[in-house]
């Protein structure tokens, strides 16, 4: 009998781990949540996910040796997904609270929502609720787990800082919060990061997930 791929969701102690898992159980998939790097080096996918201050979860990750687990995972080839802060700490290095560095595993840098307008109206920040998501070109989400969700859908954020990739080519979705456009998923290779939840995000979240379970099973 085959055996069933794992996936790995990192818990550092700052995510909603279990709303994660259950959209993967949803879609078939086996998912242990751990903070077992070995578990992480060996699983068939993982799943970053995260909210909270990157400087506190960059350190707990080095702490816990889960910094060089998802590297290696990184330039193995599996899957890899990042969640909201997950996408942030795919990156080389965050303003939040003071300068901190990243993953290093997406060039580019994270920074915050600045005074972003709707016409003569402040928005508040951070953003909470539903965006619009937007692919940058035609095919940009070709062969990723966007592939089955329409251009503009909506999908659910919260955060009030942002990823930009230092090049266009690892951008692979917009969406627009007042006066400000930002990267809100980024890929390189066989990881895949998105800003949005997309366990909390209903119907277009799902097919998120059963996309990326095609990928670890495929």
């Amino acid at each position: 009998m085959r055996e069933i791929p794992v996936t790995a969701i990192v818990d550092y102690g700052l995510g909603n781990l279990f709303s994660v898992k259950r959209a993967c159980e949803y879609v078939g998939l086996r998912a242990e949540i751990t903070s077992d790097p070995a578990l992480v080096g060996r699983a068939n996918a993982v799943i970053l996910p995260g909210v909270g201050a990157f400087g506190d979860a960059m350190r707990t990750l080095r702490h816990l040796g889960l910094s060089d687990a998802l590297r290696e995972v990184a330039a193995s080839g599996r899957p890899l997904l990042g969640v909201c802060l997950g996408l942030q700490l795919l990156m080389e290095r965050s303003c939040e609270f003071g300068e901190h560095e990243g993953l290093g595993i997406i060039p580019g840098d994270v920074v915050r929502f600045q005074e972003p307008r709707c016409g003569d109206r402040a928005l508040k920040v951070p953003q909470v609720g539903w965006n619009r998501v937007w692919r940058p070109t035609e095919d940009a989400w070709d062969d990723t787990v966007l592939a089955d969700t329409p251009d503009g859908a909506h999908q659910y954020f919260v955060h009030s800082y942002y990823a930009r990739p230092i090049e266009e080519r690892f951008v692979v979705a917009r969406s627009r919060y007042g006066s400000t456009e930002f990267c809100s998923a980024a890929r390189v290779g066989n990881v895949l990061a998105c800003q949005f939840h997309p366990e909390r995000s209903g119907r277009e979240g799902i097919r998120i997930y059963r996309r990326f379970a095609a990928m670890v099973k495929g």
